[in-house]
């Protein structure tokens, strides 16, 4: 049955919804739950590694801000941050969250409304994560998933980023670490799936930037560079190829990875 709680949290709890997610895990294995079945709201400021490992079915929503590692390991559930109600600030202006958020996730959803520090997305493989902003070294080891960067960047943006998708607003190229990726405009495939989850950061925490890029779609949509991993472009062409011609795509992305 569903589950709703509303409580407090301090920055001396740290991992926050671990020990929950250790015991969905536990009795209803890797599949987890049905979205939303769990649901919970916190106020206050989250310790490290908030939500870590969190898997499927676990929705952990927080009114305030949170400390590094957030996400750490995020394994299908969902975590939303946004500043309280009655904050005075400009959230877009503002710090929401730490370092290294979202590192290693494998699947799962992270929306942030607000700036977040450095290293945002290390080794993401499979998350879906909006930010305000980010610091420098973000995306750094990417290798799938969607991250989206609704702000400035940090230099040596996409080092050693090899997969996923990953978009930004108002790019500045020159932060851009191009040992492995190019920077594009957006195809028409990339502003749906942009869209939807800017969509899904607005419906998650209000954000006051992704509603005015919803409210002109057609114009914002250009303002977005898509970061493409080299490899992952070749896989991806190599196997709708495959798939076109009825040949196995195993072993054309095989011979698409050997170059």
């Amino acid at each position: 049955a569903p589950v709703t709680l509303e409580m407090k949290v301090r920055n001396v709890n740290r991992t926050v919804g671990t020990m929950l997610g250790s015991m969905v895990t536990r009795r209803f294995g890797a599949e987890g739950l049905p979205p939303g079945t769990i649901d919970i709201t916190f106020r206050g400021s989250g310790g490290q590694s908030f939500a870590a490992f969190l898997p499927r079915g676990v929705t952990l929503r927080l009114l305030g801000d949170t400390n590094d590692y957030a996400g750490k390991g995020l394994s299908g559930g969902v975590i939303a941050v946004r500043p309280d109600e009655a904050a005075p600030f400009v959230a877009e202006q503002n710090v929401i969250a730490g370092n290294v958020i979202a590192y290693g996730a494998t699947s799962g959803e992270i929306y942030l409304r607000g700036v977040v520090g450095e290293r945002f997305c290390v080794r993401n493989s499979g998350a879906t994560v909006v930010a305000e902003g980010v610091g420098d070294h973000a995306l750094e080891y990417m290798t799938g998933g969607i991250a989206v960067v609704l702000g400035r960047t940090g230099r040596n943006l996409a080092a050693g980023m090899s997969g996923g998708y990953a978009y930004v607003l108002d790019l500045d190229q020159s932060l851009v670490n191009r040992e492995l990726v190019d920077v594009e405009p957006l195809s028409d495939t990339d502003a749906d799936r942009l869209r939807a989850v800017i969509e899904a950061h607005v419906a998650y925490t209000d954000s006051a930037v992704g509603a005015a890029l919803l409210l002109d779609w057609a114009a914002a949509r250009h303002r977005f560079s898509a970061i493409v991993a080299r490899d992952f472009r070749r896989v991806l062409e190599a196997t709708r190829r495959a798939t076109a011609a009825g040949e196995d795509v195993d072993d054309a992305v095989m011979a698409a990875a050997r170059g």
